[in-house]
């Protein structure tokens, strides 16, 4: 740890500092142990923990005209417990947790606690490559975990992140997954939570092991060639009296004004992010996972939420902005300076945006006017897709301009299609669960689902269990139902999620144009009457033909217009016996002829598989 600086003080005053990771906190040298804590309102501050017999008169830091409190304590080193007690200038002292530790306590407990960041990586192959790895015309294929219910040990507790490592490592290889995603692992106090009430904003959980054991897993991943994108929360924080909340007794993270600061939906507080210092402290937590834990990108939770200054509120519940809009001006420009912060020291890597509504521009550079996101969520296909399967297959002719009018707004930007944890929780059920019909129909319409979401242009994600078709909703307090794995139909539906996965990687014409108009055109996106839709996905000389037929219905000598002639031949069909399936298909080669149909001069002549999609490429 260097010196607070003048410099140091100027940057954070100006909303500008990246790193106060390396400038507060407490930071063991071999002598002790330096703390630095913000807290401008305090009249005073010291450090007690094991080091003083939790002696607040011991060791009183020195303020400044910055707000920043430092001191050293000789006594302290890694492996002790700490908190600060803050005397407000507007009465009364509390205890609290170190905004920037690097470690907490196992809750229930609250302390921080001194440690070493030291660790020797093994990934320089993984981070040498990942600007080729990590670029928008390459594959990105996301598997979304839980760490504290992905696997669990035989006596239900949890695993470690050491222990983790190699487990997830070797099933997302076999999976053909190229990124997990991690629910936020900052620490946070209810576990209920999933991580999404943070109050450790540089700490990984304490739960599952030592900053150590999380790069271990980290690094472990990057060696089997797997990147990490963290889920990060600067939407709101809990009011935990530990955390940031009324940290030196004033709002200090938060706004004052519940208007402002608190989040019905959540009953926490919001950042204030027209604080300059708060700017510094967010972008600085999420340079830091990226710098210290090497993280491959940041998904930024609940941007919708901080876009608009109305969001769940009623009238009279929220405060205008300057000019009497709706609009976050404050989060807006939060936004733009993250962005540009974490892609100007790290370009090779991804912060996508969960972002709800039709704000122009998320995933645009900020230079052009845009939000500065490389990705943003696509939940408008989400919401779509899983509404058009949910009916019976009888009534999707009514509702067919549900599954196509995505291709309206595709491209507007770059678009990760997302099937997450939220869609399979608080009483939605399972993916499984919500489909209509008897068993092997909701089996058949998740592989449906799948070959959707595959299929269409974006970067895909899934959160775990969906790779199997879990019948269960998620539940975080227990693993997933890894026994349904004996029962060959759940088998044959995860080796559909490895064979999409190897088409997307394999096959140039289905991720290289994820985010390109020029590689996307319909065939048919009017055919109600028997739910079917086909349209192909091309790259140079390589074109790849998607037929989905949304009825348990054979439909045969189906004439399918192609804009090439020569051979198609079947990639993948859904409705394979190995997955599933009732075998229903072409398995083989298709030749186009000189019949005109949907516009071509050239067609095939297709059956199709019922509650099936198939994929047929032309050319290399």
């Amino acid at each position: 740890m260097s010196a607070f600086t003048q410099e140091d003080a100027y940057l954070f005053g100006e909303g500008t500092h990246c790193d106060l990771g390396r400038k507060l906190g407490a930071h063991a040298v071999a002598d002790g142990t330096w703390f630095a804590v913000w807290a401008p309102n305090a009249t005073a501050v010291s450090v007690a923990g094991d080091f003083n017999a939790w002696d607040p008169t011991a060791d009183v830091l020195l303020g400044s005209d910055s707000g920043v409190w430092r001191g050293f304590v000789a006594q302290a080193h890694p492996g002790h417990h700490y908190k600060y007690l803050v005397q407000s200038r507007v009465g009364g002292a509390q205890w609290k947790a170190d905004p920037v530790g690097f470690l907490q306590e196992t809750p229930p407990k609250t302390a921080s606690v001194v440690c070493s960041l030291d660790y020797e990586w093994g990934d320089d192959a993984w981070m040498m490559s990942r600007k080729h790895r990590q670029a928008h015309d390459q594959p990105i294929s996301v598997y979304e975990v839980h760490l504290g219910s992905w696997r669990r040990k035989p006596d239900g507790n949890w695993l470690s992140y050491r222990e983790m490592a190699p487990m997830l490592a070797e099933y997302c290889n076999e999976l053909g997954f190229t990124h997990v995603e991690l629910l936020p692992v900052m620490e946070h106090p209810f576990f209920g939570s999933w991580g999404y009430q943070t109050t450790g904003y540089f700490a990984p959980s304490s739960r599952f092991g030592t900053p150590q054991d999380f790069k271990f897993l980290v690094d472990t991943l990057h060696q089997a060639n797997i990147g990490v994108i963290l889920d990060w929360v600067p939407s709101h924080f809990p009011e935990d009296a530990h955390g940031l909340a009324r940290f030196d007794g004033t709002a200090l993270f938060e706004h004052a004004d519940p208007r402002q600061g608190f989040h019905p939906d959540w009953k926490s507080a919001i950042f204030n992010y027209g604080r300059n210092e708060v700017r510094s402290f967010l972008i600085s937590s999420a340079m830091f996972w990226l710098d210290e834990y090497h993280a491959d990108g940041i998904r930024v939770d609940a941007v919708a939420s901080m876009l608009y200054l109305d969001y769940s509120r009623e009238e009279g519940e929220w405060i205008p902005n300057e000019h009497g809009g709706r609009e976050n001006l404050d989060a807006i420009q939060l936004l733009r300076d993250l962005n540009s912060a974490l892609y100007g020291r790290h370009p090779d890597i991804m912060v996508i945006a969960e972002e709800s509504t039709a704000w122009p521009m998320v995933s645009r550079p900020v230079f052009a006017g845009g939000l500065g996101f490389g990705m943003k969520w696509d939940l408008g296909w989400m919401h779509d897709t899983l509404s058009y399967l949910a009916y019976d297959p009888v009534h999707r002719r009514f509702h067919h301009n549900e599954l196509t009018f995505r291709a309206v707004y595709q491209f507007n930007e770059n678009f990760m299609l997302p099937l997450s944890h939220d869609e399979v929780v608080h009483g939605k059920g399972s993916l499984y669960g919500r489909m209509p019909g008897d068993e092997w129909q909701k089996r058949a319409n998740v592989r449906l689902l799948f070959a959707h979401m595959w299929g269409s242009p974006g970067k895909k994600l899934l959160f775990m269990g969906g790779e199997f078709a879990q019948p269960a909703e998620w539940a975080h307090d227990s693993q997933l139902e890894w026994f349904l794995l004996d029962i060959p139909a759940h088998a044959g539906m995860q080796r559909l999620v490895a064979a999409l996965n190897e088409m997307y990687r394999e096959v140039r014409a289905m991720s290289r144009s994820d985010f390109d108009p020029g590689g996307f055109e319909w065939i048919t996106a009017d055919d109600a009457d028997r739910s079917v839709i086909a349209y192909v996905r091309r790259h140079k000389n390589q074109t790849v033909l998607c037929v989905f037929n949304n009825t348990p219905v054979v439909w045969t000598d189906i004439v399918c217009g192609v804009p090439r002639h020569g051979a198609w031949r079947e990639l993948l069909n859904t409705d394979a016996a190995k997955f599933g399936g009732t075998g229903v298909g072409h398995f083989g080669r298709q030749w186009s002829k000189r019949q005109p149909a949907h516009g071509r001069a050239q067609s095939v002549t297709l059956t199709l598989p019922p509650l099936g999609a198939l994929f047929l490429v032309n050319g290399r």
